[in-house]
């Protein structure tokens, strides 16, 4: 699309030529280049790109940086990187931390290798001890690091699960956790401060260590030892995709190191590529993403199937539940993976964030362990004091906080194995489990809603139209609303609603990391005599709280995610 109206003006021209000086990266330069000539021949297309990509920053947000690659300082590219490493060493020398150690690691990303040499780059050069993994690995292990090495930040180059295009800069500090404010806002206030200034006047120096085998070495021994020897492990047949991820070799690892049978592994999805060219979205969420797994495990018989994203710091699973293959929602596994650590008498605080089901804090209360809920994200679930289990429904889950006290998605995994072995060996399986649960705590369904746009302003419309009015009645219960933005007595403010019922629960928030606005919805039947039957009235319950919960957001395209 074309017009001859249209070129760039010449403060976007400045704009770009300041930037564009600083820019190291060649490929980068070339793209601004291509862009200018089209946009000054009047192409909209690339005059609109260039116009997005030069208009403001990108946000420093949930535990750092997101977006899609490219140049200009609204996308992740080599001079935004190094400005937030500057930033970011900046911080920890305001903090007193001069001389520690920071570990640095990537995904299998495009470019994520590149600007994990820049960060540790720029820490060397600001005095920091910095260590670079030799070459891809999980999130977690990087977070495991932190601790391990005595280290005080710590940062992933990774876009988790996003598309193909996108890149991201997750940010640890040396408690092994994800920045929460006032952290964020202080750094992100830093990279203002450096981005008033050229890259030349950052100092950089090619100090840092590449890190050996001991990292990955101590993650495998410290899991293998908390698994107890199996009694039927080789027994269990199991399929296992990576998604196009980094999580193979380290699964495989761990697997071995443990006892448990190897993964019959989807060979179209085993190995790293930043193109995921098998999947639409590279999420094991998204519909479609498992599918090369599901048929796999059909055609061998499989007991379970296992993926993680594409860092592995996430963990999905799919079982024979009433006859059929289908994924677990992450609720169904976050009660299992923490009903069972009760079972085996793991005492200590258990916590899910307020958008995940209520179950687990009713079986906690059994068990007589504590239970605390948290804001949504795993930067505030593995700061919850005594921690030993918490999870969230979106297939994240911290089963070992004390070592990585984050969501992770290769322990997570060993967590599932034993229990499946476990069950396959005493004649049942995870559905089994599931009717178990169920029958003795009730029935717990959840289901969730979510708008993808384009204009922001459509959520925050959506929000205070429901914050002026709200719904008193939802699936014929009365309901109690709290506005979270107000903040309560265990809960720090956040844009959310809280909608409950004697029986049903509704969250309301904007997305944290994505331009979605979610409804997050949850329906409880006690009475579980007739399993089938108190499923089928949770089920009516949600169809009921979809539907009225769509009008009252005044949004008739809502879609479930179930």
């Amino acid at each position: 699309m074309t017009s001859n109206a249209s070129s760039v003006s010449d403060d976007l021209a400045r704009t770009i030529a300041s930037w564009t000086a600083q820019d190291p990266d060649p490929e980068t330069r070339q793209q601004v280049d291509d862009l200018l000539s089209a946009a000054n021949e009047g192409n909209l297309h690339a005059l609109a790109e260039l116009a997005e990509a030069y208009s403001g920053r990108l946000e420093f947000g949930t535990a750092g940086l997101r977006g899609a690659l490219g140049p200009g300082p609204h996308r992740m590219n080599r001079v935004v990187v190094s400005q937030t490493a500057a930033a970011l060493a900046s911080y920890l020398l305001d903090h007193g931390l001069a001389g520690g150690k920071v570990i640095i690691g990537f995904d299998a990303r495009l470019n994520s290798d590149v600007f994990a040499r820049d960060t540790a780059e720029i820490m060397s050069g600001a005095g920091f001890r910095a260590m670079i993994t030799p070459g891809p690995l999980p999130t977690p292990v990087v977070a495991f690091g932190i601790r391990h090495f005595g280290c005080v930040a710590g940062v992933v180059v990774t876009a988790s699960h996003n598309p193909p295009q996108d890149n991201g800069y997750k940010i640890y500090l040396g408690d092994g956790s994800q920045i929460v404010p006032p952290a964020d806002a202080e750094i992100a206030a830093r990279i203002d401060e450096v981005a008033k200034h050229s890259l030349d006047d950052v100092p950089r120096a090619q100090s840092y260590a590449i890190l050996g085998p001991d990292l990955v070495d101590a993650y495998v021994d410290r899991i293998a030892g908390w698994v107890p020897p199996l009694d039927a492990p080789q027994q269990l047949r199991w399929v296992y995709t990576p998604l196009h991820g980094v999580g193979l070799s380290l699964v495989e690892r761990v697997v071995e190191a443990c006892g448990f049978p190897a993964a019959d592994v989807v060979a179209e999805q085993a190995e790293p590529d930043p193109r995921f060219p098998t999947v639409a979205f590279p999420n094991p969420e998204e519909p479609g993403a498992i599918d090369l797994a599901l048929a796999r495990a059909a055609e061998i018989g499989a007991d379970l199937v296992i993926a993680n994203d594409p860092d592995a710091d996430r963990l999905a699973a799919a079982a024979v539940v009433d006859g059929h293959w289908r994924m677990l929602r992450g609720d169904e596994l976050g009660v299992l993976l923490g009903e069972d650590a009760l079972r085996h008498q793991v005492r200590g605080t258990y916590a899910c964030s307020i958008v995940s089901s209520s179950q687990l804090s009713a079986i906690a209360a059994t068990y007589d362990q504590p239970f605390v809920y948290t804001l949504t994200g795993f930067k505030w679930i593995a700061r919850v004091p005594g921690l030993v289990y918490g999870y969230e429904e979106a297939i994240g889950y911290c089963v070992d906080p004390e070592a990585v006290p984050d969501k992770d998605g290769i322990s997570a995994l060993a967590r599932l194995l034993m229990l499946a072995a476990g069950l396959k060996a005493a004649g049942g399986g995870i559905a089994d489990r599931l009717d178990e649960i169920a029958r003795h705590y009730g029935v717990y369904e959840t289901d969730q809603l979510s708008l993808r746009v384009d204009d922001a302003m459509i959520i925050a419309n959506a929000m205070a139209r429901l914050r002026a009015n709200p719904p008193r009645w939802v699936a014929g219960q009365q309901t109690s609303v709290v506005d979270l933005a107000r903040g309560t007595q265990q809960l720090p403010p956040t844009d959310a609603l809280l909608i409950s019922g004697e029986t049903i629960k509704v969250v309301v928030r904007p997305s944290g990391t994505e331009p979605k606005l979610k409804c997050y919805l949850e329906a409880v039947v006690p009475d579980t005599v007739d399993l089938v039957a108190a499923r089928a009235e949770a089920e009516k319950m949600l169809a009921t709280m979809r539907a009225e919960m769509s009008a009252a957001l005044g949004i008739t395209t809502i879609q479930s995610d179930a």
